[in-house]
């Protein structure tokens, strides 16, 4: 993503979906928008459940939200060009991507103070945490790889070539991380340990993937695309499962394991809901009207809370330049209104 501001055909056994949730019934709407002002753009958001806080990229600097309150309650400061944190709770840890200085630092989430800065790939973007290794990988735009770094001594473990542009990634928690190649309009798999490349996939008729989301009960890969379709991918063989329309310009994917919702964040001001009735059965649910810009996200599992933000765009100068970090790729940075960055909280 570089923005600031996630074959054939194989009959395989399937283990049927655990039992939805309470929550699973009913229409999303807007719960509450919650001002939170400050200068610059943003990008990917995060979400640690157990904490109770989000995380939101702003530029140059994390902001940190009580998801109790929705208010303010910190700031991770000196990242240049973040494009995102990954709480590792298990390591009292997040991980951040930083864009300009190619490096990811290491913060403490007790504290909010930085601990250690590392080296990483060319222009890091998406950022993942994978559990199945206990590694943390930053998906690098630049140098077109992805650098593997272990969570518990900050030291870099390798690197994958991964031969096109990353966007967003998800790991299936067995050794497997999947990530988009948006120039090359595939899905890339990669072994978690021997960091050996597994596959590489089509997302036809998706085209630009960008967001990237997983269900891993049933193993499906939800890839939201810049041509206005998610694509639903067998994570086992690549195959197209299903194809749906979303809204434009859609930055994030998401998945709700407990109410088996999948989400596309579109900068059209839409949140597309998809329904997964079974592994092999789609279908979208709603296009809630959200706010223009909310093009990224992060899902609560057990809230089964959405969140968005967005901020009031004026008139841009033209040939104005977009730095690193700045808003979607191919477009002219929008200048905001001052103080008019916005929260957007979405439940039932």
């Amino acid at each position: 993503m570089a923005r600031l501001l996630m074959t054939a055909c194989v009959l395989v056994a399937l283990s049927p979906i655990p039992a939805r949730s309470e929550d699973a019934t009913g229409d999303y709407k807007v719960l509450k928008k919650v001002k939170l002002g400050g200068d610059g753009g943003w990008d990917y958001l995060s979400v640690d459940p157990a904490a109770k806080r989000l995380y939101i990229s702003r530029a140059d600097r994390v902001m940190v939200v009580d998801t109790d309150s929705d208010k303010l309650v910190g700031t991770v400061p000196n990242t240049a060009g973040v494009h995102i944190l990954v709480p590792v709770p298990d390591q009292h840890k997040g991980f951040t991507s930083n864009g300009q200085s190619s490096t990811a630092t290491v913060v403490d989430l007790a504290t909010l103070k930085p601990l250690q800065t590392i080296k990483v790939g060319s222009r890091p973007d998406a950022a993942i945490y994978d559990p199945a290794t206990g590694r943390v990988f930053t998906f690098n735009a630049g140098s077109k790889d992805a650098t593997a770094i272990d969570t518990a001594t900050g030291k870099v473990a390798g690197t994958v070539p991964l031969g096109g542009k990353p966007e967003f990634a998800a790991a299936d928690g067995k050794g497997t991380v999947f990530v988009n190649l948006e120039d090359k309009n595939e899905v890339l798999a990669f072994d978690s340990k021997d960091l050996k490349v597994k596959s590489t996939w089509p997302t036809a008729p998706g085209e630009e993937p960008g967001g990237l989301a997983m269900d891993r009960d049933s193993r499906r890969l939800f890839v939201s695309c810049g041509n206005k379709k998610m694509v639903v991918l067998n994570a086992d063989n690549g195959k197209v499962v299903a194809t749906l329309d979303i809204g434009a310009g859609t930055d994030a994917a998401g998945f709700d394991p407990g109410t088996h919702m999948a989400f596309s964040s579109n900068r059209d001001g839409t949140l597309t809901i998809v329904k997964e009735e079974s592994p092999d059965k789609f279908e979208v649910a709603q296009n809630l009207k959200t706010e223009q810009g909310a093009r990224t996200m992060a899902v609560d599992p057990t809230t089964h809370r959405i969140y968005l933000v967005t901020a009031k765009q004026k008139p841009s100068p033209a040939n104005r330049a977009q730095p690193e970090g700045g808003q979607q790729k191919g477009r002219r940075r929008p200048n905001f209104e001052p103080g008019s960055f916005t929260l957007i909280v979405v439940g039932k």
